[in-house]
């Protein structure tokens, strides 16, 4: 624990400096200087710091850029999305989420829950299985070939009857996801749900989430989904909008 303040204080001094030599560093962390070298060497491999090449002095990386542009992605599109996801949760009467890829899963960052919604169940912060979700679908299907593959490769966990689990099959459905601009996850997370879900860009065409209409399998019927799956189109590229993308 130590270690972790010593090095968020590394970059609280570099934030509010500019720039710093080990010296001024290891003065400001009432540290040795070969402590505050050997932090110093940890954030530079990961990006987080930088040195000058001429000086010796440290600021601070790219990698933090990397870390708060995420974080602000998620931010912008929860706080874009959570009027658009009442009023669509309003007009159809089911839960409407937003998702957003969370290493190897989506994680629901927004959740509005029409007056027909038979549960009230808590999806907001809940990661859930790319494999197995509308959301997921969505994610993973934009992801680069390389990523997706590797998730293809795994023993993918089954979670009832209708799960897809297999690579070849899985990798049709996501071709097919692309293709049509929509998912479908019928029954595969959990018995009696179904949801549909359509990819939220950012600026620059990179699918940054999902917007996700989900209910009960009897209420969902082919007709009906196919109208949701309009909807949830509509609204996620209203909400791309939102985030400056140009359709």
């Amino acid at each position: 624990m130590q270690s972790v303040e010593r090095a968020v204080s590394v970059l609280e001094i570099l934030a509010a400096q500019g720039e710093a030599g080990v010296s001024e560093i290891a003065d400001e962390l009432d540290v040795h200087r070969s402590t505050a070298f050997r932090l110093l060497g940890v954030l530079e491999n990961r990006g987080l710091v930088a040195q000058t090449q001429d000086r010796g002095k440290y600021f601070l990386g790219a990698g933090v850029l990397r870390l708060a542009g995420a974080a602000a992605v998620r931010l912008d599109i929860s706080q874009e999305g959570a009027p658009l996801c009442r009023e669509l949760a309003d007009e159809l009467g089911e839960t409407v989420n937003i998702a957003v890829l969370d290493d190897d899963a989506a994680v629901n960052i927004m959740q509005a829950r029409g007056s027909a919604s038979v549960t009230a169940q808590n999806w907001l912060g809940r990661r859930t299985p790319l494999h197995a979700t509308s959301s997921g679908k969505v994610l993973l299907a934009h992801q680069p070939p390389a990523l997706r593959e590797g998730v293809l490769a795994r023993t993918l966990p089954r979670f009832t009857d209708r799960t897809v689990t297999g690579a070849v099959a899985l990798r049709d459905e996501l071709r097919s996801v692309e293709e049509r601009g929509f998912a479908l996850a019928m029954e595969e997370l959990e018995i009696g749900l179904t949801a549909v879900a359509a990819p939220v860009r950012a600026h620059d065409g990179k699918v940054i989430g999902a917007l996700s209409i989900s209910g009960p399998v009897y209420r969902l019927t082919e007709e009906r989904l196919r109208e949701l799956a309009k909807r949830a189109v509509d609204r996620a590229d209203e909400l791309s909008r939102r985030m400056g993308y140009a359709l």
